[in-house]
């Protein structure tokens, strides 16, 4: 089955570039187009899509609002924050808003379609370059804003689990942790199932974002 994209952003050639991209793929289709986030909900009710493919910088509406709209309307539609910003703070503002994926402009066209089957099964995708610059511009997120809650204790990681989740948070697999730590693959999944459940969260990314907010990893 085709994936139904929403493709919003405010530069006509941005927009143009990554459909004739995207056209080159069978597996996902842009169905509508929005040059600011005032546009989104009107597209969203009109074309049905099955993500959303989100700016965050644009004019009248920008992505975090547009986020915040979404919410507020019951809409569901994963959407994933595509930006030439990878600021630390902007990245948390979009996934506490709602975003499923956060990527950069510069990524490849795989790793873009292989974002968007991931959030439309129910995932989340952070580029690993993106949490990689977090883990290095940002030594504590608390308190970055007053937008920013504190945050709830969590269960501590043993020293081997903090070690997994470093390696998580650099797009590893459990296949490349295992090798990376001469530790068997099934080793590795206990790990990573341990880290989620005392994290309360149910994938990687989201273990890796809550990670880096609470100062586990900096």
């Amino acid at each position: 089955m085709t994936i139904k994209l929403l493709l919003v952003d405010d530069q006509t050639l941005v927009r143009q570039g990554i459909k004739s991209l995207l056209a080159l793929s069978e597996k996902v289709t842009v169905s509508a187009e929005a040059s600011d986030g005032t546009q989104v909900l009107a597209q969203v009710a009109a074309h049905k899509p099955d993500v959303i493919l989100l700016d965050i910088s644009m004019p009248k509406m920008d992505g975090i609002e547009t986020l915040v709209q979404l919410s507020q309307a019951g809409i569901a539609t994963p959407v994933i924050i595509l930006t030439t910003f990878d600021d630390s703070e902007l990245v948390l503002k979009g996934m506490r808003a709602g975003a499923k994926g956060y990527l950069l402009k510069d990524v490849s066209l795989e790793s873009l379609i292989s974002a968007i089957e991931a959030v439309h099964n129910g995932q989340t995708m952070v580029q690993p370059a993106v949490t990689e610059r977090l883990l290095k511009g940002m030594t504590k997120v608390n308190g970055v804003s007053d937008d920013f809650t504190a945050p709830a204790p969590l269960e501590p990681l043993t020293p081997k689990e903090i070690e997994v989740l470093r390696l998580m948070a650099s797009g590893y697999s459990n296949k490349e942790i295992s090798g990376a730590l001469f530790k068997s693959e099934g080793t590795i999944k206990n790990h990573v199932s341990s880290i989620l459940t005392k994290l309360g969260v149910r994938d990687r990314t989201r273990a890796v974002l809550l990670a880096i907010e609470h100062s586990i990893l900096c």
